[in-house]
């Protein structure tokens, strides 16, 4: 797959939210009628992150917004949490739409999704929950900083790292589990769009404070309990039975979603097979799987 088919319908727009802009992208066709999904990625990732998925669903109209904190949405100032990012993406929908639309959320993305269909139901068609959305299983008693280490460990110290080339970010991310057999132009422009700065001092765009008060809403946010515990839209949960490290234990372990599937009536799981948590979105088997699930929510 190349980069062409998005490349060719791909722009950009701000829309004002709280404190300035939130910087927004939009794959597909230039048709506000043509059928719609709001796109939201992870905690410390931007709208590149959709790249594969857009490439996918060429004649879907993908929005998809850097979250407050991310990519070039990275000036805009704090509360963080999931009811701030909940605000701003209904803006983006109230701006760029007119009904309720399909919501697809990776990893922090869905949590934040969850609790935009909580506070904001007029907004919401149903979920595509892509490896998040549910409460963390984390041990009892650790802080918000052990859990960050715990969960994220690499992807949070990168944050406060600098690089003094765009090669050597791309190098950084070439040898990293996740995308070392899995290394492609769609990466490397989610790449390359991640840094800010300039040269020798370039810094990923990623706010640590935002992706730290971020991290800790999911395993023990109010909102999210509390929109899980409201949840009134069908959901679609779809798991990576691998890692943000490619190791073989998943976000989630087996069984625990199918847990929240029996509690939940309006939330069915299913497991996408030889991905890990990134390659679920910024791989090509894994984002065929996830534009099934969004076309199959479309047509219901």
């Amino acid at each position: 797959m190349t980069s062409t088919a998005s490349k060719a319908s791909y722009r950009t727009t701000d829309i004002a939210v709280r404190g300035g802009t939130l910087h927004t992208a939009v794959w597909g066709p230039d048709d506000p009628g043509a059928p719609t999904i709001l796109a939201v990625h992870g905690v410390t990732a931007s709208h590149r992150a959709w790249a594969y998925l857009a490439a996918a669903l060429p004649d879907v109209r993908i929005i998809a917004p850097d979250l407050r904190g991310r990519g070039r949405s990275n000036s805009l100032p704090a509360p963080y949490g999931m009811p701030a990012h909940a605000e701003d993406l209904a803006a983006v929908l109230a701006e760029l739409t007119t009904g309720p639309v399909v919501v697809v959320g990776h990893s922090m993305g869905a949590f934040a999704s969850v609790v935009l269909a909580n506070l904001f139901p007029e907004r919401v068609r149903s979920l595509v929950l892509v490896d998040g959305g549910l409460p963390l299983q984390v041990p009892a008693g650790l802080s918000d900083q052990e859990i960050i280490a715990a969960i994220l460990g690499p992807a949070a110290e990168r944050l406060n790292a600098t690089f003094p080339s765009r090669e050597v970010y791309r190098a950084f991310w070439r040898q990293h589990p996740a995308f070392s057999a899995d290394w492609s132009a769609f990466v490397e422009e989610y790449v390359d769009y991640d840094l800010t700065g300039e040269e020798p001092e370039l810094r990923p765009a990623t706010r640590y404070q935002a992706m730290a008060d971020d991290s800790a809403e999911l395993h023990r946010g109010a909102s999210l309990l509390r929109a899980l515990d409201e949840l009134a839209v069908a959901t679609e949960v779809l798991r990576a039975p691998r890692g943000l490290l490619n190791e073989p234990a998943g976000l989630y372990a087996p069984g625990y979603l199918d847990a929240w599937a029996e509690k939940l009536p309006a939330l069915t799981v299913r497991e996408v097979p030889d991905v890990n948590h990134y390659t679920i979105v910024m791989g090509e088997p894994g984002a065929a799987a996830v534009a099934q699930s969004v076309r199959d929510a479309l047509e219901a």
